[in-house]
């Protein structure tokens, strides 16, 4: 008899506003798993190199894995690739460096108001902006709802700055990058992409999920 060959994990990393329930619709082939890497709130002052660092404790680096970032979490999942070695870090809706940040994140960073408004605040204008920003929010409205509810106010008001201030210049040159034209966020004019999703939004992971898990399958089968 022959030994089962193990499964390869991947390890899929949400936005800010979002959690596990981003890749409800995301299925892969028989040979992978997926795990779903949990956020909680971290510490005052902690950076984006900090909180992927506290973040990979959750990765069993003693099996073949693969990272999986939207958002938030491609940044995260550029970070870790400093110091882990998956299979393949693929990053969706993202930035890998603060080159790929559209213009408003540098007018913030360079005038800091986000540093004074109280994370109350930060949470009841992220509810606010959500229905302008998210494009095709209404083709789930009761996830997007529901996973921006269960956010920790000092998540989200830690979480800004940290995305902010992010200081990246440079990346793994091996990281793939799947991004939309239709993103609002992260405007695909500043990205260096290997994918571009026709009217591909911001969240396109949780509203156009067939279609990404069959580039995601693609990806992982090359």
């Amino acid at each position: 008899m022959f030994a089962q060959e193990s499964k390869t994990i991947v390890y899929m990393i949400p936005g800010q506003g979002a959690d596990y329930r981003l890749f409800k619709n995301i299925s892969l082939n028989e040979n992978f798993e997926i795990q779903h890497i949990h956020y909680f709130t971290p510490e005052k002052n902690c950076d984006m190199a900090c909180f992927a660092k506290q973040l990979s404790q959750q990765i069993d680096t003693n099996q073949n894995y693969v990272l999986v970032g939207v958002s938030l979490g491609g940044m995260l999942a550029t970070e870790m690739g400093d110091f882990l070695n998956p299979e393949k870090i693929i990053v969706i809706s993202s930035a890998k460096s603060r080159y790929e940040y559209p213009g408003r994140y540098k007018f913030q960073y360079d005038f800091p108001i986000y540093k004074i408004i109280p994370p109350g605040l930060v949470k009841t204008g992220a509810k606010i902006l959500q229905p302008i920003v998210e494009s095709d929010r209404n083709y789930d409205k009761e996830t997007f709802k529901s996973m921006l509810d269960d956010k920790d106010k000092y998540f989200l008001k830690r979480t800004v700055a940290m995305i902010l201030e992010w200081d990246r210049t440079g990346y793994r040159k091996d990281i793939i990058h799947i991004h939309g034209d239709n993103d609002d966020t992260l405007p695909h004019k500043n990205v260096k992409y290997d994918y571009l999703i026709e009217d591909g939004s911001h969240m396109m992971v949780l509203t156009r999920g067939e279609e990404i898990s069959n580039l995601l399958n693609q990806i992982l089968a090359e």
